[in-house]
């Protein structure tokens, strides 16, 4: 596997962590540490946070093949791990984060990209506008 500079320069940025994800970020840590002791020398030491039992790189193939189990273990249409990106995207403009602050924890660097290709909306969305437009109305 090969390491390769990020598309932008913009994608070397610090991204505020919801506490969800901290916590998990720590338990995976924890179980990390316990595999490096476990690995001894084996132990391929890097800089990566997701890595093998060994300390080496995981394969993206590996990590799509993982995430399709567990969607198909949850009894969930298969998403692939990059379809999460989209669906945050949704999901944090349909609690009414503004699109900029949306555009900025993306790494978009154009308002377009984001509201475009990723701010889809949901039937949800669509009914409270109109809820919204008919109290209006009245």
């Amino acid at each position: 596997m090969q390491r390769v500079p990020t598309k932008t320069r913009g994608s070397l940025r610090t991204i505020p962590l919801p506490a969800p994800c901290v916590e998990a970020l720590r338990s995976h840590q924890a179980r990390q540490n316990s595999d490096r002791l476990a690995a001894g020398a084996r132990w391929a030491a890097t800089d990566l946070v997701f890595t093998t039992r060994h300390g080496t790189p995981v394969e993206p193939r590996t990590v799509n093949r993982m995430f399709l189990a567990l969607t198909d273990a949850a009894d969930l249409r298969p998403v692939r791990v990059h379809d999460l990106r989209h669906g945050c995207v949704s999901l944090l403009l349909s609690l009414g984060v503004p699109p900029r602050t949306v555009m900025q924890i993306v790494g978009h660097t154009v308002m377009e990209m984001t509201m475009e290709r990723y701010g889809h909306v949901n039937l949800g969305d669509q009914r409270e506008a109109l809820n919204l437009l008919g109290q209006a109305l009245r």
